[in-house]
């Protein structure tokens, strides 16, 4: 639940007409693309979460991989910010389902979700949970229905599922922009802490939960094209509530934004959840600063963690541009996906016995093929964004390079 839950949601709801725009009446495939790409980082997250089950999970695989910290941190910075880009861009989808209903400015109803969900996040991780499923069901239940009424509905003219307007090009703009659709899974591994059994309940949880995803999503993919031209799919601040009007009337329309809401609302709430336990995490390990390790005496969650990833959060909403927002989230987490596969590689040959409660399937001798493929699309999507995307992204890597430095100074003066 939790993991189908985080994610599913904007990236489905929201992005499918942005990338309708791309791909065309072809952007099923750009959701198989994604499936397959989500699915070899998941079997990685998979093998790494049963042998290091730990909050901070990134950072820990490539500490304990590579052997070299500051390697280690940028990645671990890399996760944290991704948290933080991921719920200002999922607010902002769910600002333009809210102006459906309300007339309040998309931002203003961005940060004050982020506010709510940071107050559910510090009450405590088992309301958060019970948050989580209930929602969950609500979003998939929307999924399904929109599967429904697509493959049910009378298409004036036949869709030619192999047309995109910009060819090949366009399918994978459509993929790069889609994947933000897919992530998710990996937040699993950060909350390995507050798992019963991790070693055995997370790697099944990751694979499990893209594997449904990814057939809910080429599902919507394949049924929303015939119900909804994808020029207006494109044109569509709430292109799922539209298919839904189209299919079954205005009501629909309504009932649609409301799932809408609430699978958007659960993607923040989830992401606050596992973007403080990274923090949290990355400070018991003595990398960020140690204000971020306090858990609160009555909730027991880490408050300092949950109000920082709050303000941070909604300074990222304010860009207001959601695709330029989800792009550069996609361009960090790509690169943190690429350092995952290679952990796996590495730590089959420099920790050969560690008991790996799950294993990536396909292998010769030692060597996992999944993860070299996955770690080959990955540095393959680096490469497909726009340069200011790309620049951000170097930035913030960047500053994470300053952060760590100046860090490790002031730890070797405590000392």
């Amino acid at each position: 639940m939790y993991g189908t839950g985080l994610i599913l949601g904007a990236g489905i709801y929201v992005l499918i007409g942005e990338a309708a725009g791309f791909a065309g009446d072809s952007v099923w495939i750009a959701f198989v693309l994604g499936s397959i790409v989500a699915l070899f980082a998941g079997f990685s997250y998979a093998e790494l979460s049963s042998v290091f089950p730990k909050a901070a999970a990134e950072y820990v695989f490539i500490k304990n991989a590579f052997k070299n910290n500051f390697f280690a941190f940028l990645i671990g910075w890399l996760t944290a910010i991704t948290s933080i880009i991921t719920a200002a861009t999922v607010a902002l989808g769910f600002g333009g389902y809210f102006a459906e209903f309300v007339n309040i400015p998309i931002i203003i109803s961005a940060i004050g979700l982020l506010v709510i969900l940071s107050i559910v996040n510090f009450v405590g991780i088992r309301e958060s949970a019970w948050t989580n499923t209930v929602f969950t069901i609500i979003e998939a239940s929307g999924l399904i229905l929109i599967i429904i009424i697509g493959f049910t509905f009378a298409s004036p003219e036949p869709v030619d599922y192999t047309e995109s307007p910009t060819g090949f090009t366009g399918i994978v703009i459509a993929f790069v922009l889609i994947f933000f659709a897919f992530i998710g899974f990996e937040d699993m591994a950060n909350i390995a802490e507050e798992v019963k059994k991790p070693k055995k309940t997370l790697p099944r949880a990751i694979i499990l939960s893209v594997i449904i995803s990814g057939v809910l999503y080429v599902l919507v993919s394949l049924a929303v094209v015939r119900v909804v031209n994808w020029e207006e799919l494109a044109n569509s601040a709430a292109p799922m509530a539209l298919v839904a009007e189209r299919g079954l009337g205005s009501e629909a329309h309504i009932l649609l934004s409301s799932i809408a809401l609430f699978a958007i609302t659960n993607t923040v709430l989830i992401t606050l959840v596992a973007g403080s336990r990274i923090f949290y995490g990355m400070a018991k390990e003595k990398v960020f600063p140690k204000v971020l390790e306090k858990i609160h005496f009555k909730t027991k969650t880490p408050w300092v963690a949950v109000i920082v990833i709050l303000i941070t959060s909604i300074a990222f909403t304010l860009i207001g541009d959601i695709v330029i927002v989800a792009n550069i989230t996609v361009f960090a987490i790509v690169i943190t996906f690429a350092a995952v596969n290679l952990a796996v590689i590495v730590l089959r040959y420099t920790e050969p016995d560690i008991e790996r409660k799950f294993r990536v399937p396909v292998n010769i001798g030692k060597f996992p093929i999944l993860p070299l493929f996955g770690l080959g699309i990955s540095v393959y999507m680096a490469f497909q964004f726009e340069i200011e995307v790309v620049l951000v992204g170097i930035t913030i890597i960047g500053i994470g390079a300053v952060f760590y430095k100046i860090s490790k100074k002031s730890r070797l003066k405590s000392q």
